[in-house]
């Protein structure tokens, strides 16, 4: 996540926003969306400037409107990246916010859905949240995953993904490349095991599904569109 490209365009965070509540799931403070008694939940893994995104938290009451349980935890513990502090540039932000932390916090989360009754588990990470999603689809962890203009993410990391995995990447992105995104491609077109495929749109950047400006109908069009895509691939995996 080197170069500034994964921090444009930050958005305007706010606790009250969405019409979930914020509860503590897991160990850490969450919002959550949907309904209680589903048997299948949705975990969305921010990007580096966390759960109080307005814009993901729209995307999680829209996920919830299909019947899923819906979780966007703060795996920055209140400490998302703020770009105008020189304090805390991003190299130094992500030394006390790694996404192999984000991945073991996700564990105890992950629990706690199961001992609550949840059979089939999604999860969606954007820019960093994708790296610890990747993660999380090497194992049993979860049933079904979706990378939105992943940050990090390796060929290697794919060729071990056991989990049904859609990758939904931008055509001008720095972090993972159409180059990059045609690699994964090729990596899940020799696993007949794993049901993938990989989604280039093109005309947007980095950041694109969740950073978009609300007033341009162009970006909110390109943004819906993959929240869509994401959308039909736990509708078809989680079940």
């Amino acid at each position: 996540m080197s170069g500034s490209q994964c921090c444009e365009n930050p958005p305007t965070l706010s606790s009250s926003c969405g019409a979930g509540s914020v509860i503590e799931f897991g160990g850490l403070k969450t919002y959550v969306t949907g309904p209680d008694d589903s048997k299948f939940a949705i975990l969305l893994v921010s990007d580096v400037f966390g759960y109080e995104a307005p814009n993901l938290r729209k995307l999680a009451d829209k996920v919830a409107a299909s019947g899923f349980y819906v979780l966007v935890p703060d795996f920055f513990y209140g400490d998302p990246y703020v770009p105008d502090n020189a304090d805390k540039p991003i190299s130094v932000w992500r030394e006390s916010h790694g996404t192999d932390k984000g991945f073991e916090d996700a564990k105890p989360v992950i629990a706690a859905l199961k001992s609550k009754g949840i059979s089939a588990i999604g999860a969606a990470g954007f820019c960093w949240g994708a790296k610890v999603v990747v993660e999380l689809a090497k194992s049993d962890h979860i049933q079904a995953a979706v990378l939105l203009h992943p940050s990090r993410v390796t060929v290697d990391d794919i060729k071990e993904v056991k989990a049904p995995i859609a990758v939904l990447g931008a055509e001008i992105d720095k972090m993972s490349p159409p180059e990059l995104l045609k690699q994964f491609e090729e990596v899940l077109s020799k696993k007949p095991e794993v049901n993938g495929y990989v989604k280039i749109f093109p005309g947007v950047a980095h950041g694109w599904t969740v950073r978009y400006k609300v007033d341009d109908e162009t970006a909110v069009k390109c943004a819906e569109e993959a929240h869509q895509n994401m959308l039909d691939w736990f509708i078809e995996y989680i079940k």
